[in-house]
């Protein structure tokens, strides 16, 4: 059996980042090596020869510790949880791994400990904690905070439109109020996810030495201002006639967002799960889908997939209330051509609007674009007249009416020579031919 130097034993002891101490059966420190002499600040001929307890947070924690060896079986202990004293005071958590010395008749000469600091272990499993934490407050926190602010913007539309410049001002300010404090909400979630993505977990005293943690917001310059800018006054109603699906597991969310997007002048439906919304996507005209990323039966991503499959064109927005692309569900519909994405419930309603603006002009831009092949692929079309009291057409006695209706910029690519205009005596009859 290999057996080693004695000299090299105890080396390696005394050179342990271990806080190793050895006390004889009174409870007197016999040994303490430089790992102790690092954690705990203590000098050797500070705590050789002084009482154990020198080092404990209290006599009753000391004397809890040996009561927990001599219960052990075999007088041993393995990761028994503890807290230490350093010189300044300074409480350590340690987690404890020793036994009881017995000598060759089975009495009790002392005990050696071996003792490893488990503050950043402690503060490593804190901050998973909080990870877990903040993905559930960010869901279940923000869902409710995006009906509140939805139902805070039909109510400023509703407070503009009925009261007097006075008691306006009053009432803008309390809504107001109410913005900034679903802002500060807002930033408390942030704040404990700030917190775990840069693994800093930092607390604060609360009473009777008890610490709390730091939760307090860290909002940049402009910030609480900026998220006061509510409801937008507006007149050109861009949104008139859209047509949208919102679709979302929670119901608060989707009547909320409907009421606004009613309020828009939109043609809102509605779906709690991807399979209802895929069966209104199958049987009525929609012009743009709001999806929630977290659901039942499938994800955001699946749901977008789906879509994309059946209706390549039909512009799709994701939103979240999660700080972050959990499971990249967001990055990988952008790269499937995802049209937006809202992260951060609850969603502005001004930008939401911007949103659906934008996915309108471009659902009409692709419109326009494959509107000249498919007309150009039909039979040479009749001349058309802009002139009101011109005929319809001539050249046929039935030819049908043509009328200059939205697609008119689209049927005008054709080769079509122009036809007569206001300004010019309207002939009988047309010769032209296209």
């Amino acid at each position: 059996m290999l057996t080693l130097d004695q000299n090299y034993l105890k080396t390696l002891i005394e050179s342990s980042p271990d806080i190793i101490i050895a006390v004889d059966r009174d409870g007197t420190v016999i040994y303490y090596n430089d790992g102790a002499r690092q954690n705990l600040r203590y000098g050797s001929a500070e705590i050789i020869g002084q009482k154990v307890d020198r080092i404990y947070s209290s006599l009753d924690e000391a004397r809890r510790v040996m009561k927990a060896m001599r219960a052990a079986e075999g007088g041993r202990i393995s990761n028994f949880e503890t807290v230490l004293r350093d010189k300044d005071g300074l409480q350590i958590a340690c987690a404890i791994s020793g036994s009881i010395i017995y000598d060759e008749a089975r009495n009790e000469v002392g005990s050696i400990g071996f003792a490893r600091d488990i503050r950043r272990m402690r503060q490593r499993e804190q901050l998973a904690t909080c990870g877990e934490i903040a993905v559930s407050l960010a869901h279940e926190i923000y869902n409710p905070l995006e009906t509140i602010t939805n139902n805070i913007d039909m109510l400023a539309r509703c407070v503009e439109s009925r009261l007097c410049d006075a008691e306006l001002v009053v009432e803008t300010e309390r809504l107001d109020s109410i913005r900034a404090g679903i802002c500060r909400v807002q930033a408390i979630v942030r704040r404990l996810d700030e917190m775990t993505r840069k693994g800093v977990y930092e607390t604060r005293d609360y009473l009777q030495g008890k610490k709390m943690a730091d939760l307090a917001p860290r909002e940049s310059p402009g910030a609480p201002a900026a998220a006061a800018n509510g409801h937008t006054v507006h007149d050109d109603w861009a949104l008139s006639g859209m047509s949208v699906l919102v679709l979302d597991d929670d119901v608060s969310v989707v009547s909320s967002l409907a009421d606004v997007l009613r309020a828009e002048r939109c043609i809102v439906h509605t779906a709690t799960r991807p399979s209802a919304a895929l069966g209104v996507l199958r049987n009525m005209k929609v012009d743009a889908v709001i999806s929630d990323v977290v659901m039942p039966e499938m994800d955001g991503y699946e749901f977008y997939m789906k879509v994309k499959e059946e209706l390549p064109n039909l512009p799709v927005i994701l939103m979240t209330a999660f700080h972050y692309d959990k499971d990249h569900i967001i990055k990988r519909s952008n790269m499937r051509g995802l049209d937006a994405a809202l992260f951060k419930k609850p969603v502005n309603p001004a930008k939401l609007r911007s949103v659906l603006l934008q996915a309108r002009h471009k659902s009409n831009a692709a419109k326009l674009a494959t509107a000249p092949a498919a007309i150009s692929d039909a039979p040479p079309a009749p001349a058309i007249s802009s002139g009101p009291s011109a005929p319809a057409v001539s050249g046929s006695p039935s030819a049908p009416a043509v009328s200059n209706g939205p697609l008119a910029p689209a049927a005008a690519t054709t080769k079509i020579a122009p036809a007569a205009t206001s300004r010019d005596p309207l002939p009988s009859t047309s010769t032209t031919r296209g």
